[in-house]
């Protein structure tokens, strides 16, 4: 049987918690008592010596707060993420470590994922952190090009949303490093998604459904309600909505908006690119 973080998370709080609750109330005062009874079998005015703390409620005593500490923080706070594809080059890369915002889109409760407490709503363009509807063990990160209401399309390489093309800039051609090197020669692209500025690859020699993605029929995609259209920025080697569907809210983890670290051991050289940490996420 396997746990995935979260799960060993609670269970480890609520196993060094309920240690140390139980010493506290039954166990503790049953060991002064005993050490009380045996003082008093001794000497008149000897001092009494306290049993000793069982070494389990000792260590449970000591990790609990260490462990409620990081439950609350990244459950309710910031979670790290590692990168591990390219499918959202050049704005995020293979290797980068980022943080995410849990609080963005509302609270919810750890394990559960049901939302206890709304904050705010996804906007169109946020780089977000979802659970991959088809395996929710999984964690996917994109761009949430359509929000609910929206009308999706692409074709011959542009996105349109509600029947208007979302406007691009070329930027000259990819350079790649490490693991993005063989995306080396990609067109670049400006492009504003509702005030989100961001740089999309385009291989011109693709189609423009990602290889494998033939279960979405081409034409425009209506988004429901509680659901969400999510592309990667590297338009022609992501596996994304247009392959798989729809991002229901309840899927969602956070906004990424901060890269803490960049570490590619096919980099040549040094496997990190200090110049990548600090970088905000747009």
């Amino acid at each position: 049987m396997s746990f995935n973080f979260p799960t060993l998370l609670v269970l480890a709080t609520f196993l060094t918690g309920g240690i140390w609750l139980l010493d506290a109330v039954l166990l503790a005062p049953r060991r002064r008592r005993l050490a009380e009874a045996g003082a008093g079998s001794q000497a008149i005015g000897g001092p009494a010596r306290p049993l000793r703390e069982p070494v389990v409620v000792e260590y449970a005593r000591s990790f609990f707060p260490v462990i409620l500490a990081v439950l609350l923080l990244r459950s309710f706070l910031v979670e790290p993420f590692r990168i591990p594809s390219g499918s959202m080059m050049p704005t995020l890369l293979v290797g980068d470590f980022i943080l995410v915002n849990k609080f963005a889109y509302g609270l919810r409760w750890p394990v559960l994922n049901t939302k206890f407490l709304e904050i705010g709503d996804p906007q169109r363009g946020d780089v977000a952190v979802f659970r991959f509807p088809r395996d929710p063990a999984t964690d996917y990160i994109k761009r949430l090009v359509g929000i609910p209401g929206d009308t999706i399309d692409y074709r011959d390489k542009t996105l349109f949303v509600n029947g208007q093309p979302v406007p691009q800039e070329p930027d000259g051609r990819y350079l790649g490093v490490g693991s993005g090197a063989g995306q080396t020669g990609y067109l670049m692209a400006q492009e504003d998604l509702s005030g989100h500025n961001h740089t999309i690859l385009i291989n011109p020699n693709a189609p423009d459904l990602p290889p494998g993605c033939r279960e979405l029929a081409y034409g425009p995609i209506k988004v429901p309600p509680g659901h969400y259209f999510a592309m990667g920025d590297n338009r022609d080697n992501s596996n994304d909505s247009r392959c798989w569907g729809l991002v229901p809210d309840e899927n969602l983890v956070g906004k990424a908006f901060a890269i803490w670290m960049h570490w590619d051991g096919q980099r040549p050289g040094f496997p990190v690119d200090w110049g990548r940490l600090g970088q905000v996420v747009n």
